[in-house]
């Protein structure tokens, strides 16, 4: 099971209002080189797979489910991301980071990040899904 774990920055995005978890557009892209760090703190500080194959630039957009509070505990669930090598492999990879695609001052804030353990490749006709908690949620605040 990959491990989830949250860039530091993304408490103080919370604060000063650079998202808005309910409207804007969050997506999930993946990553090899340069393993992600806690002190990353937008896109442009991590490497990205290449593009093609299948795989598109920046990644796949994921639906958020929920969006809410209730009695002070808010959540956030967003919809799986499942990414399928069309005409030849892509990868490898071993993180998926969820970003913010919607601002632009920071451009492209980092949320979150897993970390499978080893580098994947998606070899033609196959997918691998981003394997999201869909009851208790990417996150919680309380």
């Amino acid at each position: 099971m990959a491990v989830y774990n949250k860039f530091d920055i993304f408490v103080e995005n919370l604060a000063e209002k650079v998202h808005n978890l309910q409207s804007d557009t969050l997506k999930i892209m993946l990553v090899n080189s340069l393993a992600p760090v806690s002190t990353n703190s937008v896109k442009a500080d991590l490497t990205e797979i290449a593009a093609g194959n299948g795989y598109p630039a920046g990644g796949l957009q994921v639906a958020q489910s929920v969006s809410a509070q209730t009695s002070g505990t808010y959540k956030l669930v967003v919809s799986d991301a499942t990414f399928t090598a069309t005409t030849a492999s892509f990868g490898p990879f071993q993180y998926a980071v969820l970003y913010n695609d919607t601002p632009t001052s920071p451009l492209k804030p980092l949320i979150a990040w897993w970390n499978y353990g080893t580098a994947i490749t998606i070899t033609a006709g196959n997918s691998f899904t981003v394997d999201l908690d869909q009851a208790g949620g990417v996150f919680t605040l309380a």
